[in-house]
């Protein structure tokens, strides 16, 4: 047995590491960070998640150039400029700042990871004035959660402590970024997740893998990929106890959590809506027609209009390749039943039913495909006219 704890002030609570951020200009409001850092007394081990698009960041490409199984023990980010599509430039610019960053403190294969626009070089001098700024003792996790973000109107961050049986207890806390162009291939995210429990090498891919199929593969909300998504799990073994079953539920909790934080924060979104997909003949059905549902933007514009379209459900349902069949199809808003091979035509109780349902700002689109016994779940947002006003202006 083992309890998880929720704590305050994030990445804070977790033994031998350090966070901060700076404004070194790139950002206008002096008073947000726009350079922010992670640091470890001890070497840490790391496994991290990255983007499936083909164009992975400068980033991204400089951390697979360390041999595999290596040990990290400081990571910078940076805001407001991706180093995306920046060729090998973009990785000899990392690579200065790193050995910048090595004269002003001693680093173990430092990693680097970017958020913003695609397609401009790093400036590295401003980045590397931070390194005058930054008090890299320092524990403060809500000015470096501020930083990494771009356009999220929150913070995300998250931490518990994880009491064991035999009376000792680990911690495991995480900040995360992202608002938009979040798709079911991870999401347009940053995710640090930084843990003094002594989880074995051989356990932190698996399951750092496993909970990301869970949380950030599982939302979307504009079905767009990023070049630079990363998840990233850091653990310096501080605390010496480990419990794998109780890691992993905390993991995925943790995860799971930033994910919603995220979908809540969709870039204008108001609602937050899960599909689930049941009775499908194989699992992959299942899993296409969720996220089908999850990436249409004829859905995500009925959500925002609260319309109970349920015709705009079916046919995403029908376009997206599986076996289905109306007659067998039935549709639920929460418990609600909104389609059926007997009811195929609301009438005005079930409908205003269905418009209170859809008036909340959180509820589940349940079908059942009739055919089969597989299930997958996904999770979902609304499109607004904010959403449009956000991304039409991202670089003004």
């Amino acid at each position: 047995m083992f309890n998880i704890i929720e704590l305050d002030n994030g990445l804070e609570n977790v033994q031998g590491f350090f966070c901060g951020a700076t404004n070194v200009g790139m950002r206008p409001d002096a008073t947000q960070g726009d350079v922010a850092f992670i640091r470890s007394d001890t070497p840490c081990d790391i496994s991290a998640v990255f983007t499936s698009n083909t164009f992975q960041a400068a980033p991204l490409k400089h951390f697979q150039k360390y041999p595999q199984g290596f040990q990290t023990d400081f990571i910078l980010i940076n805001a407001k400029n991706a180093n995306a599509m920046t060729g090998e430039k973009g990785i000899e610019d990392i690579e200065t700042i790193m050995s910048h960053l090595s004269t002003k403190q001693q680093v173990l294969n430092p990693i680097m990871s970017s958020t913003g626009v695609i397609g401009y070089r790093l400036p590295t001098d401003k980045i590397c004035s931070a390194f005058d700024k930054l008090a890299f003792n320092a524990k403060n996790s809500d000015a470096t959660a501020c930083a990494i973000m771009t356009t999220d109107s929150f913070k995300k961050e998250l931490a518990y402590k994880v009491d064991l049986a035999n009376g000792s207890s680990f911690n495991i806390a995480a900040i995360c970024k992202g608002a938009g162009m979040i798709n079911p291939a991870m999401a347009t995210m940053l995710c640090f997740i930084t843990t003094d429990a002594d989880v074995p090498k051989s356990d932190m891919h698996e399951l750092l893998t496993a909970s990301t199929e869970q949380s950030f593969n599982r939302i979307s909300v504009d079905g767009d990929t990023s070049t630079n998504d990363t998840v990233m799990l850091l653990s310096n073994k501080s605390s010496g106890n480990y419990q794998k079953d109780a890691f992993s539920q905390a993991l995925n909790k943790i995860m799971f959590e930033l994910a919603m934080m995220i979908l809540r924060d969709g870039e204008g979104a108001n609602k937050l809506v899960t599909f689930e997909v049941k009775g499908a003949k194989t699992l992959e059905d299942a899993k296409k027609a969720s996220m089908a549902l999850s990436n249409s933007l004829l859905v995500k514009t009925a959500l925002f209009g609260e319309d109970p379209n349920w015709g705009r459900i079916a046919s995403t349902i029908g376009a997206s390749g599986i076996t289905c069949d109306d007659s067998t199809l039935t549709i639920h808003y929460d418990d609600l039943l909104i389609y059926s091979n007997e009811f195929r035509e609301l009438d005005k109780a079930r409908e205003d039913k269905a418009y209170a349902i859809m008036k909340q700002d959180a509820f589940k689109v349940s079908c059942d495909i009739g055919l089969g016994d597989e299930t997958y779940v996904s999770y979902g947002c609304d499109l607004s006219y904010e959403y449009v006003k956000i991304n039409a202006e991202y670089r003004t």
